[in-house]
C-alpha cells in the first residue's frame, strides 16, 4: 500500500502516487490544434479509476479542459463525495466562440467554471484548486486572486494552488512565496525535465506543498518508444513528440537505464522513483488510462541512492537541458 505525505501546511494527507487525469479525457480540439490523448475507453477509464483507489492512491488530479470536462465527469461518476478521495482540478483554459483554446483568469469567469466543475465532480468542494499554468501578469492583476478568496469564503474549494508553467516556472513560484499566497505548487519534474530543481527546495522549506507532474515526459520516460514512433493527430504528442525529438532524447537517456536494471525495475518505475526521491514532493502525478498502468506506477518504487540522483542530475545539465530546449520550441 502506497504511503501517504502531508500536503504543505494543508490537513490533505496524499498518497505518493497521484493519479493524472488528462489523458481519461479522450480526444479534444482546439479548433485543429489536439489538446488531448487521442482515443479513450470510459468503461476502461472507470476501471482505472477503481483500481487506482484500490492501488492506495487517493489524489486524482484534472482539469475542466481535459476533455472538454469528459475528466471530470468520471471522476465524478467513479468518487462522487467519497472523503477518503482527494480531487484536484484546475481552470483558467477555455474555448472561445471559433474553438481556439484561450485563457481566462478573470473573476466571473473563475467562479462560474468553479461551480460548473463542482457539478461535474458531483461534490460539493474542491479539495485543492488550481490556476491552470496562470502567469505572472494574472497575478498581478488580482482578479483570479480575489476569486480564490471568494470560493474560500464559500466554502466551495478547501486550498489552493498554482499549476507553474511547464519551462519557466520561477517567475510565478517566486511572487506568491514572496506574498505568502496560496497552499502548493504542481511542477513538471523529471529525468528529462529538472528546470523546477530550484524551486523545490525554497517552496518546501515555505510550507508549500509540491506536485510533480509528467514524472514520465509524455510517456517518453517508460521505455516504450523508439525514434519510430508516431502518433494520431488527436493527440497532443504529435507535435510534442516529434522525431527530432525523440532522437534526440533517446539517444542519451540510454546513461539511465542501467540502475533500473540493477533494481530490477522497469524504466517507468525508475522514472517514478527518480522524483520521489526528491523528499521535497508531496505527491507524483503519473498519466493513468488502464488498470494495468494503475499497478504499475504503484508497483516496485525505490528509493534512490543519494549519487545515483546526482548522476541523472548531471545528466540534465550535460545531456537533457538541449532536449528540453527543443521540447519549449514545440510548444
Amino acid at each position: 500500500m502506497l504511503s501517504k505525505n502531508k500536503f504543505g501546511r494543508t490537513e490533505l494527507n496524499v498518497s505518493r502516487i497521484g493519479f493524472g487525469a488528462w489523458a481519461i479525457g479522450g480526444p479534444a480540439m482546439a479548433g485543429k490544434h489536439p489538446i488531448g490523448w487521442g482515443r479513450a475507453d470510459d468503461a476502461k477509464s472507470l476501471r482505472a479509476l477503481a483500481k487506482a483507489l484500490e492501488q492506495g492512491i487517493n489524489f486524482f488530479d484534472t482539469a475542466d479542459i481535459y476533455g472538454l470536462g469528459r475528466s471530470e465527469e468520471l471522476i465524478g461518476l467513479a468518487f462522487g463525495k467519497r472523503p477518503d478521495v482527494i480531487v484536484a482540478t484546475k481552470v483558467g483554459h477555455r474555448l472561445d466562440a471559433s474553438g481556439a483554446l484561450v485563457v481566462d483568469y478573470s473573476k466571473d469567469y473563475v467562479i462560474t467554471a468553479c461551480e460548473k466543475s463542482l457539478r461535474r465532480l458531483r461534490r460539493d468542494a474542491i479539495d485543492y484548486y488550481q490556476l491552470h499554468s496562470a502567469r505572472l501578469e494574472h497575478l498581478q492583476k488580482g482578479d483570479c486572486l480575489e476569486a480564490i478568496e471568494r470560493l474560500k469564503q464559500d466554502g466551495k474549494i478547501r486550498y489552493w494552488g498554482l499549476s507553474l508553467n511547464t519551462f519557466h516556472p520561477e517567475p510565478e513560484a517566486k511572487f506568491l512565496i514572496e506574498n505568502k499566497l496560496a497552499d502548493g505548487f504542481q511542477l513538471v519534474f523529471n529525468i528529462l525535465n529538472q528546470r523546477a530543481a530550484r524551486i523545490l527546495e525554497e517552496a518546501h522549506a515555505s510550507g508549500y506543498g509540491i506536485i510533480a507532474r509528467m514524472p514520465l515526459q509524455f510517456g517518453l520516460l517508460t521505455g516504450k518508444f523508439s525514434p519510430e514512433t508516431r502518433f494520431a493527430e488527436d493527440d497532443h504528442r504529435s507535435f510534442r513528440l516529434t522525431p527530432e525529438i525523440l532522437s534526440e532524447a533517446l539517444a542519451p537517456l540510454e546513461a539511465v537505464w542501467p540502475i533500473a536494471e540493477r533494481y530490477g525495475i522497469s524504466k517507468t518505475t525508475l522514472s517514478l522513483s527518480f522524483c520521489l526521491s526528491f523528499p521535497e514532493i508531496s505527491v507524483v502525478v503519473a498519466g493513468i488510462r488502464t488498470p494495468e498502468q494503475a499497478v504499475e506506477n504503484t508497483t516496485g518504487l525505490t528509493q534512490l541512492r543519494e549519487e545515483e540522483k546526482e548522476f541523472i542530475q548531471k545528466l540534465f545539465e550535460k545531456k537533457f537541458s538541449s532536449v528540453v530546449d527543443l521540447m519549449e520550441k514545440a510548444g
